[in-house]
């Protein structure tokens, strides 16, 4: 119905008037100002009933209707009168020769009226708009255009926001950049106006979806009218939101945590299957064991009444929230054989990421599925649709390679994005790998065409002049092949672009920096200086991912105090932007960077946000829970060691506790064969701990002792021997453990070794984590060496001579 009233010219009917044939039956019609005058009309002249006529008749029966109250309606009597019979059936009869505006106008009318959704008038409306509108191409059509020139002239005199967002979805497609700011701008402020209805605002969401634009300041507004409205919301309307939420990139704990209590009260009211697989899709991931059980044990007696759609949302929900359970994946498996035929090629695609990912095991199902796929394969014409099929047939069980998949590959190369590139690739390469390819020269032309692979790559990115549009093909680049093969050429092409970094793209390129682990000076130093020119045209959420950057590369931009605290006193005046979890996130990057507003570590470490925390922390992804609760240890731990002025105290015992009970760290070879050697320059295995973990938790590879003569000092004993491959007994109270005073100009030495993940990509370059955690050993009194994997495994350190000078130059601090 809504996709119905965004294409049709009746929504210009509020901006010019609509000119009505003059005849006298058609001014009798008008008016009418009761529904018996109406039907009287009706019963007398039927024989004279024009489908001009019927349209009028059945809109008015609505807008007699809508003037009175809702407790005044008497729809039942309207939808059961003769004569209401009589106008649908003339309206069947007279379907073709109806005009757009009318079908959309009758239909609406009759919706209104509340007849039954599988009324045959209804139907064959429908049936007949898709017809229409598959004939106009409607989102590109002339019409969207018109509609849109007159939206943006009458714009500034648009005062309700039900009119504004039902046409900013209809012309969503055929606007400018400019002409869809004005018009985001328009609707915040109509989404100001006290009494907004939360319809209104999931069109907002729509319009967003639509330009696949991830706006904040509107997000957030229509995220508060859902809260004000939730005794309004249904299983339908929570669904249908939290789509909408996903594919923005948007969340909202507090959201989730009123659509748990609302759906889990009332669990046993959603029994259809379209209703229940609304219902799994939003609940299951929110609920807690008892729930989530009886959910799935619905879903597997319900399974064989599921469309092929409640098939492709069952499934996709038990891969969001990692649920394998065995016997509702087999039962979903069954039932899938009778539906594969109905799915599109993408729905095919995704279906077979989502049997993957679950690890079903049906081999006569993924027969089918690579038949299926293979089909479209070879008729496809989308280089899109390509790039996905190859690269999902990938991830199928072993089967030979047919030529033809690598020939269709080659084929489409030259127009293929950053992205698709990416996916053939990554499937090439695993074909190759797995030796896969059996045809005669397979691998010669499995090599020549990753070569021309390679070249279409380099190619697109040299041509490449418009940043924006760069970072656009960038957001969902990742893999191997991308690392290993274009990171170079795109960081080159980024900065021979860096005059086009605005305020508007600053976060896409940071997001992009972050994923790729990449430190280029330059760009870091033009996206601080913009961030800091234009602080208050960022939204501050996006100011945490810009902080966020520079806190995890640990980079210090050449104005750092400058760019740090315009950031902080940002965020630090609109921290009601954030929710509790992401204020935690926030404190940590901060406290990373060596920053500690007072106002956030205050409001963070208090007993009522801590509650309101945890209340929140259990409706929220798992590995997102996870990361809270390590980043808030992490943030104790740091106020803790930083702060003490602030007296907050450390609360995290049972938590690290628990979390290393439940390690499975082992000690590798290399601490062994390291152990070995300090043992050599030592003079004995008592005078280094391996596998030591210090006050607040922190585990280091080695720990020795060393007096004020720089002789060895004997090390509590391990508690195991140094073979056994488990981590090392934890005591009760981790802070007294080893931790005897040392003589008198002694000092403990940390020893630590790091590998690629503590390095920036392809740099020697420190990252935060590390850096943070070297700067509170030596406050616990450790003096720390870390001898870098580049350094390790070079060729100068290529024989055990020159690995134990090594070590023992840095135990003795020799230089």
């Amino acid at each position: 119905m809504l996709c119905l009233r965004q294409v049709c010219l009746f929504m210009l009917r509020h901006y010019q008037a609509r000119t009505l044939s003059s005849d006298l039956l058609l001014s009798q019609i008008n008016s009418c100002t009761h529904e018996d005058e109406v039907f009287s009309l009706v019963g007398r002249n039927k024989a004279r009933l024009s489908e001009k006529h019927v349209g009028i008749a059945l809109n008015l029966l609505w807008q007699l209707q809508k003037k009175r109250p809702l407790l005044l309606r008497t729809n039942d009597y309207v939808r059961n009168h003769s004569q209401f019979l009589t106008l649908c059936i003339l309206a069947e009869k007279t379907v073709e020769h109806i005009e757009d505006e009318t079908i959309v106008d009758i239909l609406y009318s009759i919706l209104r009226l509340n007849v039954e959704d599988h009324n045959s008038l209804a139907e064959v409306l429908v049936t007949e708009a898709w017809k229409r509108l598959d004939r106009q191409h409607r989102r590109f059509s002339p019409v969207m255009g018109k509609v849109a020139q007159v939206v943006d002239m009458k714009l500034d005199s648009i005062q309700d926001i039900r009119t504004l967002s039902v046409l900013m979805i209809s012309i969503s497609d055929v606007i400018s950049q400019s002409f869809r700011d004005r018009l985001l701008q328009k609707a915040g402020q109509l989404l100001e106006e006290k009494e907004v209805h939360f319809n209104y605002a999931k069109r907002i969401l729509q319009f967003l979806q639509n330009v696949k634009l991830r706006y904040h300041p509107l997000l957030e507004r229509c995220n508060k009218i859902f809260l004000k409205n939730t005794s309004r919301l249904d299983v339908h309307s929570i669904s249908l939101i939290f789509g909408l939420y996903e594919q923005l990139g948007f969340d909202s704990a507090e959201f989730r945590l009123v659509a748990k209590q609302l759906l889990s009260g009332a669990i046993d009211d959603y029994y259809d299957p379209e209703t229940f697989a609304k219902l799994f899709f939003t609940l299951a991931p929110l609920a807690g064991s008892t729930v989530r059980e009886r959910l799935l044990v619905t879903a597997v007696r319900m399974a064989e009444e599921f469309s092929c759609h409640q098939v492709l949302v069952i499934l996709k929900t038990m891969q969001k929230m990692k649920c394998r359970d065995s016997h509702l994946l087999k039962k979903m498996t069954s039932v899938l054989h009778k539906h594969l035929d109905s799915y599109h090629v993408l729905q095919l695609v995704k279906l077979t990421q989502y049997l993957v990912v679950l690890r079903c095991h049906n081999l006569e199902l993924f027969a089918k599925l690579k038949m299926l796929l293979f089909g479209f394969l070879k008729s496809s014409v989308v280089p899109a649709d390509t790039a996905a099929i190859i690269h999902v047939l990938a991830m199928l069980p072993p089967f030979q390679v047919e030529e033809i998949i690598i020939n269709k590959a080659a084929a489409v190369l030259p127009q293929c994005r950053l992205h698709h590139l990416n996916c053939i690739a990554t499937a090439l390469v695993k074909w190759n790998h797995c030796d896969q390819l059996h045809w005669q020269n397979s691998s010669e032309l499995c090599v020549k065409l990753l070569q021309k692979l390679n070249d279409c790559g380099f190619q697109r990115l040299q041509k490449a002049n418009n940043l924006n549009l760069l970072l656009e093909e960038l957001t969902h680049v990742n893999g191997e092949w991308f690392e290993e093969v274009m990171n170079e050429e795109t960081m080159a092409m980024c900065q021979h672009l860096i005059d086009q970094i605005t305020w508007a793209n600053v976060l896409q390129l940071s997001s992009f920096l972050m994923k790729t682990n990449h430190h280029c000076p330059s760009l870091l130093d033009r996206i601080a200086s913009v961030t800091v020119e234009n602080i208050d045209k960022i939204h501050p959420f996006e100011i945490y991912s810009i902080l966020f950057l520079f806190s995890a590369l640990n980079y210090d931009p050449p104005a750092n105090e400058e760019f740090f605290e315009s950031c902080i006193r940002h965020l630090t005046s609109n921290l009601s932007c954030f929710e509790t979890h992401h204020l935690v996130l926030l404190g940590h990057v901060l406290a990373v960077a060596g920053y500690f507003p007072p106002v956030l570590i205050m409001k963070i470490f208090n007993v009522f946000f801590l509650s309101k925390l945890d209340a929140q922390l259990e409706v929220l992804p798992d590995t997102l829970k996870q990361r809270v609760r390590l980043h808030l240890m992490k943030l104790n731990r740091a106020v803790c060691l930083e702060c003490p002025e602030f007296q907050i105290p450390w609360f995290h015992e049972h938590y690290c506790q628990h979390i290393f009970h439940n390690s499975r760290s082992r000690i590798n070879p290399l601490r062994q064969h390291v152990h070995r050697m300090l043992t050599e320059i030592l003079g004995g295995s008592h005078y280094a701990r391996i596998s030591v973990l210090t006050p607040y938790y922190y585990e280091i590879d080695f720990e020795c002792v060393l007096d004020e003569n720089k002789k060895p000092f004997s090390c509590m004993a391990q508690n195991i021997p140094l073979d056994d491959m488990k981590r090392i007994h934890l005591s009760h109270d981790i802070k007294d453990e080893g931790r005897k005073a040392l003589p008198p100009g002694a000092q403990r030495i940390a020893l630590e070794f790091l590998d690629s993940k503590a390095f920036s990509k392809h740099s020697h370059h420190l990252k935060g984590e590390p850096a943070v955690k070297k700067r509170h050993l030596e406050m616990l009194g450790y003096r720390v060496v870390q001898i870098p994997h580049f350094e390790w495994n070079s060729m100068v350190l290529s024989t055990k001579g020159e690995q134990l000078e090594y070590l023992r130059r840095h135990l003795y601090g020799i230089h």
